[in-house]
Formats: structure tokens, sequence, C-alpha cells
């Protein structure tokens, strides 16, 4: 599934560059313009100074170089995004692990995968989309990778509708002090947002930025699979 933006009229950046070659060049004719007149009407005993033209001349070649670099920028990103929303229709059916707290409660089952630098203990934290406390408990930790699996019930045992769902770590070492709990998503790709500045892999209702991806192609060996 590839979810792409409705095809419209040619970008704001694209049309300024258009409107300034057509002004600069609109200035550049008046320039020349009088320019031509002041030489024809000058004084022969009391020529006009050079200078000062021809330092305008140069301003209108620097302007237009400057214009130029821009639009071939601008190309080069529009490139670039074209090559990154190709790239991004290769994950599609493989499983891909990146960082990140959200994920898809389904069917009472929703997982993340905590990667803690040592051993410890973590209080943990689930919130709904709308930013509301549902469900925390406790783990200890160990250090490294290690799955985190939630039934989907909150304090009171009832299970919460499908939907997607906030991890927030805090994590202690054994003696106590702070220590920075990662926390990861994974899943299956099913598709491709392209209705964006830059694609996004699409998990079910999950949108995942190209840029936290962290491997690809098997879910993680010590954390349950999704369907």
């Amino acid at each position: 599934m590839v979810t792409t933006a409705t095809p419209s009229a040619p970008t704001a950046g694209t049309t300024g560059t258009v409107a300034d070659r057509k002004m600069l060049a609109q200035n550049f004719d008046q320039f020349l313009t009088l320019l031509t007149a002041q030489l024809k009407n000058q004084d022969p005993t009391s020529p006009m100074d050079t200078n000062q033209f021809t330092s305008q001349l140069v301003q209108f070649a620097s302007v237009e170089q400057q214009m130029k670099q821009n639009e071939t920028l601008t190309n080069l990103v529009s490139n670039t995004n074209n090559t990154n929303a190709i790239g991004a229709l290769n994950f599609v059916g493989h499983y891909v692990t990146a960082s990140g707290t959200k994920t898809t409660l389904a069917s009472g089952s929703a997982d993340w995968i905590l990667d803690a630098p040592r051993a410890g203990t973590a209080a943990i934290s689930i919130s709904d989309s709308n930013g509301n406390k549902v469900y925390s408990t406790s783990k200890a930790l160990s250090g490294g990778t290690q799955s985190f699996h939630w039934d989907g019930k909150n304090a009171a045992g009832i299970t919460l509708p499908d939907g997607q769902y906030s991890l927030s770590v805090d994590g202690k070492a054994i003696d106590q002090s702070a220590i920075t709990v990662s926390t990861e998503i994974y899943g299956k790709v099913d598709g491709v947002d392209l209705s964006g500045t830059t694609p996004a892999l699409k998990i079910g209702a999950l949108s995942i930025d190209l840029t936290s991806v962290k491997a690809i192609d098997n879910p993680p060996a010590n954390a349950a699979t999704t369907p």
C-alpha cells in the first residue's frame, strides 16, 4: 500500500524562482535602456564614469548566478526526495525495528523492546493516544535488549480498545542511580506514506520515519512477533 499526495500546482519555491527571474530580466532590460540613453546623450567632453554601471552589471550577474545556484539546490533536494521515496518502497513486506515509544495495541497485545545499559529496574507507564496514563508496572532489567509485552489491560483488569499507545520508562541501576532505557518498536511494513515531505513507513496505523529505522528483515528473536 502506498499513500501519495494529490498532484498539485508548482510549489511556492518554484513559482517564486520563476517570478524572481522575470523581475530580474525586467530590471536588467530597464537598466540597459537607461544606460544606452545615457551613453547616447552624454557630453563627449565629459564622459560618464564607467565604474558605476560596471558595478551594476556585476551585481546583476551575481544575483542571476545566485538564483541559478538556488534552483540547482532545489532540484537536487527534489531528486533526493524521489530517491528516498523509491528506496522506502523496498521496505514493504519486511520487518523493521525502529526507535520509538508508540505502538499499536491489537487484539489485546502490544510489544516494545527495551535497551538498558546495565541491570536494574524499570518503572513503566503506558498512555493512550490522548496522553492519559492507563497502566503502570515495574520490571527487572538486564543489561542489553529485552522485550516488554502488554496484554492491553488496565489496572482494573479491563481490556482497553485497540489503538495506539505510548510507553515511558524510568530506569534505575542496581545501585539506584538513574539509567537511560531506550525504547524501540517493531513490526511488518505494509505500506509507505508519500504524502509528506519525507517518506514514512506504515506499520498498521503507525507511521515510522525512515531515519528511526535501526534494523531490517526479521523481528527480534527475543520478542513476540505481531501478525
